[in-house]
C-alpha cells in the first residue's frame, strides 16, 4: 500500500471505515430483505398469470461470444510504481475485461497477466486536460500553480485515460489518432458492457437489488437517476458506501496531506483506491451472507405465495385502494402542473437520437450483407460464403463498426428539462439505448444466418445463392423494423418513468410520505413479507402519470414519427417454425463447411474457434507499428552486437523516445537518434530488474515509413524496425546491417537465420519481393531486392491476424490478404531465461480471464473488480 498511504490510514482510521461500511450495508440489507419478498411474489404472479408483450420476430442468440476474444493489440501503459511508460499487450475477452500482458508472447504462452481491469464505473478520457480537471475537482483547494509540472505527462498527443471517482486510474497512450479512436471505441464498449453488470435473467434477485438501492437512497433524500449504479452488485454497493464515506475522509485527511500540489493529488488518489478496496472486500462478504440467507428462506416463502396467491392479491388491492384515495388527488394535480406539459418535449428529445441510432444499425447490417452478396457474385463458391458469414456473425460485437451507431446517442440532451427533473446525467439513458442497439444487431444477424443455413441445402448454384441472400435480407429487415419499434417504444416509456417518477415522489414526500405508516395495519401479518406500503404507494404514483406517458408514445406511433409502429399493428408470425430453429445447436460455419476430410481434434477446434475475432479485422491497412514477428534471444545465447557502441544506453519506453519516434515517423526519417534515460517528467534511476525489455517496432503497410531505431544497450534485447510485409507474418529489415535476435520470414514458411543482412538497391517499396517461397537463406547471406514484385499470399499460411479485405459495391473484386492493423503497438520482449526461441503463435490461443481477482506482479499487487 505504501508508507504514505499507511500513514493516513492507520488502525483507527481503518476501524472507522469498517464501522461506517457495516452501518451502510446493514441498512441496505434490511431494504434488500424486504424487496426480496416483493420481487419473489411478483415473479410467481407473473409466471402464473402471464402478461407478456408482443412476440419478438427476430431470434435471440443465447451465448453470443463464448470462448471468443473481442480485441487484442499493443499500447503503452504508465506504471505508477516506477514512473515509466511500458509497452503492454492488451486482450479484451468475451467478458469485456481489460487484460494486460507483458507482451504478446506472454499471452500466447498463457503466462499470468500483469493487470486485469473491470471497467465498470470508469470514464474514458482522451485528453490530459480533461483528466487534470477531474483530478483538481476531486480534492478541492489543491490545484497546481501555473507553470508547474502536472500530475501526468503523456509522451504522445493521443492519451487514453481510465478515470474512476473512487478506484485506481489507468493511463495509456498510442502513437496515432486512428489508433486512439479504435482503442477508445474498444474501451467504451468494455465500460458499456461492464456497467450493465446486474443480470436481467434473474427475475427475483435483480429487481430486489435495484429496488433496495433506490429505496435506500430515497431514505437519504436522494431521488433521481444515479450515475454509479453500474457494475455487479458488489461494485454498486461499494459505490454506495463510498458516496457517503469519501466526503468524510476528504475533510479529515485532505488538510493533512503534505508536499507539492501534484504529490498531494497523487497521494489522495492512492488513498481513495486503498479505501475502495477495503470497502469492496467487506461489501462482498456481507452481501454474499445476506444473499445466502434470503435464498435459504426462499422455498418456504414461495410455498406460501403459491398457496395463498388469491388472498395476497386481494389484500394488496384493498391496500392500494385506500392509498389511492389518499394520494391520487394530490398526485394528479402535481402531474397536471409540473409533468404533463413537458412529457412531449422529453419524448422528442429521446426519440430523435435513439431512432437515428437504430436506423444506423439497420444501415450497417444492410451494407454488410449487401457487400457480402456482391463479393460472392464475383468470387463464387461456398468457401467465401463461410468466410464472410464467420465475420458477419460477430458484427454486433465489433466496436469499430458499431461505433457509428453508438455515436448517434451522443446527441441526447435534455437541456433545461435535466435540471427541472433532477436528472444528474443522461449517460444512463445513452448506455441503455446503446445496449439495445447491440442486441438488435445481434438478433438480426443471428436470424439472417439461421434462415440462410436452412436454405443452403435447397440451392442450385451461385445465382440461387445470391437471390436467396437478397430475399432473406428483405425478410430480416422487415422483422427488424417491427422489433426495433417495439424495443424503442418500451425504452421511451421506461425512460420517461425514470425521469418523472423520482420528481413526483420528491414533490409529494412532504405531504404524503409521513402519512403512510397508518396504512400498515391494513396488511395481514402473514402477508407482510410480500406487500409493502412504500411499494404500493409508488405504484399509485406511477399510475397517476402512466396514462399520459402511454398516450404520448401512442400519438408518436400514430403519426409514424421515426418509423414507430402503432400498438394495434401486430405482425403475424409468418415463420411459425423460426423460433424452433433458434433453439437448435449454434451454427459453426467453419466446421460445417470447411470441407476437411477428417474431423479436427478437440484441442485444435477450440483453438481455432477462439481465434475468430481475436483481432478486429479492418480495411484501413496496418497500424504504424504492428508487430510482425517476435525478436527473442535464445536462452543462454550471447548478447547481439551493438550497431553503435558509442551510443548511450536508453530506456525503450521513455517519454522522449516515444516522442522522437512519433516525430521521425511523420518525417520519414530512419536515422538513429540519440538515446537518453527518460521517465514521466521525474528524475529516477533506471529500473533494476532481472528482465530488461526491448521494443520491436514495425511500420504500417501503407506508407512503408520506418520508425527511428535506437542502438541496443548492454544487456538489452535487439531493437529492429521493419517495414510491413504484404505477406502474412513476413518481415524484411529496413536497411543493411540490421541484426535480429530471432529469425524473420520474408514469406510464410521461409526463414532468414540470425545475422542475415538484407540489402536494397533502391529505396524499399511498400511491398518487397521474396527470393523464393519456403527457401532458407544461409547464415550471413545477403538478399538483394531489385524490383518490388509482391508475392501471392497463401491463405493457409496466414496468421490469425491476417484477413481478406471487405469489398464494397464500388469495388467488388477482393484484394490480396493483408495483415490486420489491430495487432497494436510494438511489443516488449523479455531477454531473461524465461523466453525461448521464436515460435509461431498458436491458433486462437485465448485464455478467458476473469476481470475480478488479484494479480501479483513486479508493479505491485493489484486487485481488480
Amino acid at each position: 500500500m505504501g508508507d504514505v498511504v499507511s500513514t493516513h490510514l492507520d488502525e483507527g482510521r481503518r476501524q472507522h471505515i469498517a464501522e461506517k461500511t457495516g452501518k451502510v450495508l446493514g441498512e441496505f440489507c434490511r431494504c434488500y430483505k424486504e424487496q426480496y419478498g416483493v420481487a419473489l411474489f411478483n415473479s410467481v404472479r407473473y409466471e402464473i398469470e402471464g402478461n407478456g408483450g408482443p412476440q419478438a420476430q427476430l431470434l435471440h442468440r443465447k451465448v453470443p461470444l463464448e470462448d471468443h476474444v473481442i480485441y487484442s493489440g499493443n499500447l503503452f501503459q504508465y506504471i505508477e510504481e516506477n514512473k515509466k511508460w511500458r509497452n503492454r499487450f492488451c486482450v479484451v475477452p468475451h467478458n469485456y475485461g481489460l487484460v494486460l500482458y507483458e507482451n504478446k508472447l506472454a499471452y500466447e504462452r498463457d503466462l499470468p497477466a500483469r493487470v486485469m481491469i473491470n471497467s465498470a464505473g470508469y470514464k474514458i478520457l482522451t485528453s490530459v486536460d480533461q483528466y487534470l480537471e477531474l483530478v483538481n475537482s476531486s480534492l478541492p483547494g489543491v490545484t497546481p500553480k501555473s507553470g508547474h509540472s502536472p500530475i501526468l505527462k503523456c509522451p504522445t498527443d493521443f492519451p487514453l485515460i481510465l478515470w474512476h471517482p473512487y478506484a485506481r486510474h489507468y493511463y495509456f497512450c498510442v502513437m496515432t489518432g486512428k489508433e486512439q479512436e479504435k482503442w477508445q471505441a474498444v474501451f467504451q464498449d468494455c465500460v458499456r458492457h461492464c456497467n450493465n453488470g446486474i443480470s436481467e435473467d434473474s427475475k427475483v434477485e435483480a429487481p430486489a437489488f435495484t429496488d433496495a438501492v433506490r429505496m435506500y437512497r430515497q431514505s437519504k433524500e436522494q431521488y433521481g437517476t444515479w450515475d454509479m449504479l453500474c457494475g455487479n452488485e458488489t461494485q454498486v454497493l461499494s459505490n454506495l458506501v463510498m458516496e457517503e464515506l469519501l466526503p468524510e475522509l476528504r475533510t479529515a485527511i485532505g488538510p493533512r496531506l503534505k508536499g507539492k500540489a501534484q504529490e498531494r493529488q497523487r497521494t489522495w488518489i492512492q488513498i481513495s483506491d486503498a479505501v475502495y478496496r477495503m470497502v469492496y472486500e467487506q461489501t462482498n462478504a456481507q452481501y454474499d451472507a445476506a444473499m445466502a440467507k434470503c435464498e435459504q428462506e426462499r422455498p418456504q416463502m414461495e410455498s406460501t405465495i403459491r398457496t395463498d396467491m388469491d388472498q395476497i392479491i386481494t389484500s394488496k388491492e384493498h391496500l392500494a385502494s385506500k392509498i389511492r384515495a389518499f394520494v391520487l388527488p394530490k398526485a394528479e394535480v402535481c402531474v397536471r402542473n409540473h409533468v404533463q406539459p413537458y412529457i412531449s418535449s422529453i419524448l422528442e428529445a429521446l426519440m430523435t437520437p435513439t431512432s437515428q441510432g437504430f436506423a444506423e444499425v439497420r444501415e450497417v447490417f444492410f451494407k454488410e450483407v449487401t457487400d457480402m452478396n456482391m463479393n460472392i457474385v464475383n468470387e463464387g463458391g461456398l468457401e467465401k460464403l463461410v468466410e464472410y458469414m464467420e465475420k458477419l456473425s460477430h458484427l454486433a460485437f465489433h466496436p469499430v463498426k458499431m461505433q457509428s451507431c453508438y455515436e448517434k446517442m451522443d446527441q441526447l440532451k435534455l437541456e433545461g428539462l435535466q435540471q427541472r427533473f433532477d436528472v444528474s446525467s443522461t449517460s444512463v439513458f445513452k448506455q441503455r439505448a446503446q445496449i439495445h442497439m447491440r442486441q438488435q444487431m445481434d438478433d438480426a444477424v443471428f436470424t439472417f444466418e439461421t434462415l440462410l443455413h436452412q436454405e443452403l441445402g435447397k440451392l442450385q448454384g451461385k445465382d440461387d445463392l445470391c437471390k436467396s441472400i437478397q430475399r432473406i435480407l428483405e425478410r430480416v429487415l422487415k422483422k427488424y423494423d417491427y422489433d426495433s419499434s417495439t424495443v424503442r417504444k418500451k425504452f421511451f416509456r421506461e425512460a420517461l418513468l425514470q425521469i418523472t417518477i423520482p420528481f413526483l415522489l420528491k414533490k409529494l414526500a412532504p405531504t404524503c410520505k409521513g402519512e403512510l405508516a397508518k396504512f400498515q395495519e391494513l396488511i395481514f401479518e402473514d402477508f407482510a413479507s410480500f406487500i409493502l406500503v412504500e411499494n404500493t404507494y409508488e405504484e399509485v404514483v406511477l399510475q397517476s402519470v402512466m396514462k399520459d406517458i402511454m398516450q404520448a408514445v401512442k400519438e408518436a406511433a400514430v403519426q409514424r414519427k421515426h418509423n414507430l409502429y402503432r400498438d394495434s399493428m401486430v405482425m403475424h408470425n409468418s415463420d411459425p417454425n423460426l423460433h424452433l430453429l433458434g433453439e437448435s445447436i449454434p451454427i459453426d460455419w467453419g466446421e460445417e463447411y470447411s470441407g476437411q476430410p477428417e474431423p479436427e481434434p478437440a484441442a485444435d477446434k477450440r483453438r481455432r474457434a477462439k481465434q475468430v475475432v481475436s483481432v478486429i479485422q479492418d480495411d484501413e491497412g496496418g497500424l504504424p507499428y504492428t508487430v510482425r514477428a517476435e525478436a527473442l534471444l535464445q536462452p543462454g545465447s550471447p548478447e547481439p552486437e551493438e550497431p553503435d557502441s558509442g551510443a548511450q544506453p536508453s530506456s525503450p519506453d521513455g517519454v522522449q523516445e516515444i516522442r522522437k519516434a512519433l516525430a521521425k515517423e511523420s518525417l520519414g526519417d530512419s536515422v538513429k537518434a540519440e538515446e537518453e534515460q527518460l521517465t514521466n517528467g521525474t528524475n529516477t534511476t533506471q529500473e533494476s530488474s532481472a528482465t530488461e525489455e526491448v521494443v520491436v517496432v514495425a511500420v504500417g503497410s501503407v506508407t512503408g515509413d520506418v520508425l527511428p531505431q535506437d542502438p541496443a544497450s548492454e544487456g538489452d534485447g535487439v531493437h529492429c524496425a521493419t517495414p510491413a510485409s504484404p505477406v502474412p507474418g513476413a518481415e524484411v529489415p529496413s536497411g543493411a546491417g540490421v541484426q535480429h535476435a530471432a529469425p524473420t520470414s520474408p514469406v510464410p514458411g521461409a526463414e532468414v537465420p540470425s545475422g542475415a543482412v538484407v540489402q536494397h538497391d533502391a529505396p524499399a517499396p511498400p511491398m518487397l519481393a521474396s527470393p523464393m517461397p519456403g527457401a532458407d537463406v544461409p547464415l550471413g547471406a545477403s538478399v538483394q531486392h531489385t524490383a518490388p514484385a509482391p508475392p501471392k499470399p497463401r491463405a493457409a499460411d496466414g496468421p490469425a491476424e491476417a484477413k481478406v479485405p471487405h469489398a464494397t459495391p464500388a469495388s467488388p473484386v477482393p484484394t490480396a490478404e493483408t495483415p490486420s492493423p489491430s495487432a497494436g503497438t510494438a511489443c516488449h520482449q523479455p531477454s531473461d531465461k524465461e523466453t525461448g526461441e521464436e515460435v509461431t503463435p498458436p491458433v486462437g490461443k485465448c485464455r478467458a480471464p476473469q476481470p475480478m481477482g488479484t494479480t501479483e506482479s513486479g508493479e505491485g499487487v493489484q486487485t481488480e473488480f
